[in-house]
Formats: C-alpha cells, structure tokens, sequence
C-alpha cells in the first residue's frame, strides 16, 4: 500500500485540528449536469493554495520579526508552507517522470 503525499498532508491536517489541503474527489460524476474535476484543475489548486500558506508564512514572520507575533505561530505557518510546497514539488515530480516515460515509449 503506497500513501502519497497528499494523503499524508490531510492526515496531518486532520490530526492538527484543521484543513491543509483540500484533496478534490477525481472519481468520475455518474450523472448530473456536473462537469467532473480535471487534473489541471487540482494542480492550479494546490499551486495556489501553496502559494497562500507562503504568504501567511511570510506575514507570520513579519508580525515575529516587529515584535507582535507568536514563535508558535510563525513555525506553523513555516511547517504549513513547506508540506504544501513540498507536495507541488512531488506531483510536479511524478508529471514529469510520467512524461517522460511516455516519451521514451516505442510506437
């Protein structure tokens, strides 16, 4: 059983009280008028929700260095940060090597 990265990140989350990620359902919709989630669309979500826990980082850090933030808060934000950061890391990673698996393939 492999446990990717995402799943690691919400398992953290939910032990951590809250939500650092939302991990979209990519089943197919069975119905409806719905348009199902595509790949690109997960990604521009993690992409920007890294990027909002990057600029809550950096204003955590801000608040510490003028004397009105917590330590605690700013290493959340930091740990927050790097696990989202890391996680657009590793699926850009696995993209690639999927690419160029697809590349190296004979016709």
């Amino acid at each position: 059983m492999s446990i990717g990265a995402l799943d690691a990140l919400s398992a953290y989350g939910k032990i951590a009280g809250r939500s650092l990620v939302s991990v979209p359902d990519l089943a197919p919709s069975t119905g409806g008028g719905g348009s199902a989630p595509n790949f690109g669309g997960m990604v521009s979500s993690m992409i920007g929700e890294a990027s909002t826990a990057l600029k809550g980082a950096e204003a955590a850090s801000a608040k510490q260095v003028a004397g009105k933030g917590d330590l605690v808060d700013v290493v959340t934000a930091v740990g927050a940060a790097e696990m989202a950061l890391d996680t657009v890391v590793a699926v850009r990673d696995k993209v690639v090597g999927a690419y160029t698996d697809i590349m190296r393939m004979q016709i």
